[in-house]
């Protein structure tokens, strides 16, 4: 059975030791030690999530306030590249596939999530060119992660609702 790691490999087109390359250097401390671009990307991005011209895509993210969100992930990414733990102290685990379960992360979902990020990513002029590619290649390996993750869990749920469903063998 293939790894989640390895299906997000295969999908997103990035191998893990390139995904995984933000952790060769403390990308926060890499940015000036402040949370500033992670807000600026994250706020940049949210913006551009909650404007998107497909109703299927706003959907997703409508149980949430864009305040919410945008402060979930820039701490969620200061925590991740290396700077406080802030997500974790106020929530909790990450917990990445437990956190996404109640939505449809789908590949045509995880591209559109992807398209926004990139434009983000392009317009955030704190963050630097390679830092911006390292970045990317996390949140493309990441995103397919994710759709990895919420497939085995509707399969794993598919297998417990048959068996729960199913009637008990007659003696």
């Amino acid at each position: 059975m293939q790894s989640l790691q390895d299906k997000a490999s295969e999908w997103s087109g990035v191998a893990a030791g390139d995904a995984f390359a933000i952790d060769d250097v403390n990308v926060f401390e890499a940015l000036g030690g402040t949370p500033q671009p992670f807000v600026d990307l994250s706020t940049n991005f949210y913006t551009r999530v909650y404007e998107d011209e497909e109703a299927w895509f706003r959907e997703i993210f409508a149980g949430s306030r864009k305040e919410d969100a945008i402060r979930n992930q820039y701490e969620f990414l200061i925590q991740r590249m290396g700077g406080p733990p802030l997500f974790s102290e106020r929530r909790g685990h990450p917990a990445l596939i437990g956190r996404h379960r109640s939505f449809p992360v789908t590949h045509q979902a995880a591209e559109r999530w992807l398209h926004h990020m990139q434009q983000a990513l392009d317009t955030t002029a704190s963050i630097d060119a390679e830092t911006k590619t390292k970045m990317m290649n996390f949140f493309r390996h990441t995103a397919y992660f994710l759709v990895a993750g919420n497939e085995m869990t509707r399969q794993v749920q598919g297998v417990t609702c048959k068996h729960a469903t199913s009637k008990p063998a007659e003696k």
